[in-house]
């Protein structure tokens, strides 16, 4: 076939070769290195960032810390690790988990793999000898048999095109692309754009060194309160002494955390029983307010407007001002069906005197001028303007490397109208290609390090027995593909979720199709199709052996 010769990448004998290529350092990359060490697979990781560490390398805004806490959101595969590594906090703050990351890194000598400051470019398949060609912006290229994506979920920053933005005389930043150093915002006038998971950590910071804060809010999220404290040595003691059970917890969870689910409808109890279910779980903080309530909130309209009315009436508490509050108090979309955010002081921010809300919903940013930002009712003078615009979201760190199949085809052209993938982990059309997290697995509905530690092992599963039973290649059908692509769309359309205008389906980026791009079957059921196709032999999946690669080139 003419086309898959014209987009064959130019072989070169001197470039060089191993069997896995991974991107990303982050947690999908250290453990995948860690899992293809052991089957004795030689393998280069390449780190777009100067450290390991991933979201926690880049995100590393005031405020910024995990929502999943932090015994769970670690590694569970060495016990060793599980002993060593004591968290100081309930929701680990970034440099805490970068500082894990680079302990793992350290332990398990994986450093000496991995080349930092090198982004991937580029990716092709070449039919002819089954193996991919890897090009970096260095302009470096390597041969690897198997291209291994660790790319993460949220690491392609959106930046809305601002009108204006280039003549800002002050400093601006992303949240996703925090400077090193850090900023210093005392005595600065600051403008805050974006009022998601992460605005809502920032807020609260930058208000306590900010001579005025002004937040740029056009919709207004349910926060939880995270109830963030020190741990406690004996608690630490006793869960170290029962880490096995946390984890079996963790793995038969929908959403990868040590929660048991409830069994019972909101609508099944009286409205008095339900405001106490509701304040316990409130007073205990976290996800527990979505996951330990009821099991119907985000699939009935009606349960779900029940926690919806409890969080508004907890912000009408909080918030002094009867105005500010209301405009604080979300009523577009149910509770849960965008990221639910969890706050540590957020609604109480807006009680400073030196805080202001901006509603953009009703005035509308113009321009950003040289000296701030303009909306329809004026001009507010900024020092500082930080967007917490957040991400082109699960597709964007993958489409915008240049990965291309077979017959040239590339990864973004075929996900034009949305993503396209079998378990989320493998594409018709890419051979050898696994995606770890990637859209329609469950990923970002999950404690992350669950999803990627089942992704992981399943993936290095996978080519162990390829290495085992002597084939070279594997490619997800183009059948299988379209089923999992329909059942993804089919439970999502069971749920609450596609009510939201979120990042979920792609709706913060202008253009991006609006595609539910999460599995919300649940991680236990996840795991178990997983699990079931690797025992049919890769059910789903077409197997190429090594001796007949060079005959089914064309």
């Amino acid at each position: 076939m003419q086309t898959a010769h014209a987009h064959r990448p130019s072989a070169n004998r001197n470039q060089p070769e191993f069997d896995a290529v991974v991107v990303g350092a982050g947690f999908s990359g250290l453990y995948m290195l860690h899992r293809l060490r052991q089957l004795g697979v030689t393998t280069r990781v390449y780190e777009a960032g100067g450290g390991v560490g991933g979201t926690w390398y880049w995100n590393r805004y005031p405020g910024a810390r995990c929502d999943s806490e932090s015994w769970v959101y670690c590694y569970s595969f060495s016990d060793e690790i599980l002993q060593e590594w004591t968290w100081t906090e309930r929701y680990p703050s970034q440099p805490e988990i970068e500082r894990y990351l680079n302990y793992v890194a350290d332990r398990l000598d994986l450093r000496r793999d991995i080349q930092f400051n090198t982004r991937v470019t580029a990716a092709a398949f070449d039919e002819a000898t089954g193996r991919w060609l890897i090009t970096t912006d260095a302009g470096e290229q390597v041969w690897a048999t198997y291209f291994i994506t660790a790319v993460g979920c949220l690491s392609a920053d959106n930046l809305p095109a601002f009108k204006g933005l280039e003549t800002f005389q002050g400093e601006w930043y992303h949240t996703g692309r925090w400077p090193q150093e850090g900023i210093d915002f005392t005595g600065k006038r600051v403008g805050l754009i974006g009022t998601g998971a992460t605005g809502i950590q920032v807020a609260p910071v930058v208000a306590e060194q900010a001579e005025h804060l002004w937040v740029f809010q056009r919709t207004p999220n349910y926060a939880i309160p995270a109830h963030n404290r020190p741990l406690d040595p004996e608690f630490i003691r006793q869960l170290k002494a029962s880490y096995g059970e946390v984890w079996e917890i963790v793995r038969r969870s929908a959403a990868g955390l040590p929660i048991e689910p409830v069994e019972r409808s909101a609508l099944a109890v009286s409205p008095e029983e339900q405001r106490q279910i509701y304040e316990a779980a409130w007073q205990k903080g976290g996800f527990y307010f979505l996951f330990e309530t009821f099991n119907d909130i985000l699939v009935n309209p009606e349960a779900n407007e029940t926690a919806a009315a409890f969080i508004r009436s907890k912000i009408r508490e909080t918030v002094r001002d009867p105005e500010v509050a209301e405009l604080l108090c979300p009523s577009d979309h149910p509770y849960g069906t965008k990221r639910p955010p969890l706050e540590h002081g957020y609604y109480e921010a807006f009680n400073r005197d030196n805080v202001t809300l901006v509603d953009v919903r009703k005035s509308p940013i113009e321009e950003i001028t040289p000296t701030g930002i303009r909306t329809t009712d004026g001009e507010y003078p900024l020092d500082i303007i930080i967007f917490a615009t957040g991400f082109d979201a699960l597709t964007g760190p993958l489409t915008r490397i240049d990965i291309r199949g077979r017959g040239g085809v590339a990864l973004a052209e075929k996900w034009v109208s949305g993503p396209r993938n079998y378990l989320g982990v493998a594409v018709h059309g890419f051979p050898n290609m696994f995606t770890i997290t990637g859209p329609l697995s469950p990923s970002v509905l999950t404690n992350m390090p669950a999803a990627i530690s089942q992704h992981v092992e399943w993936i290095a599963d996978c080519i162990g027995y390829l290495r085992q039973h002597g084939y070279r290649g594997i490619e997800a059908t183009a059948d299988a593909e379209d089923r999992w692509v329909a059942h993804a769309n089919e439970a999502a359309e069971q749920t609450l979720y596609p009510r939201a205008k979120s990042w979920y389906i792609g709706a913060n980026v202008p253009g991006k199709p609006r595609v539910f791009m999460v599995y919300v079957g649940g991680l236990q059921n996840y795991r178990a199709r997983c699990q079931e196709i690797a025992s049919k032999g890769y059910e789903g999946f077409s197997l190429t052996p090594e001796a007949a690669l060079a005959v089914g080139a064309g």
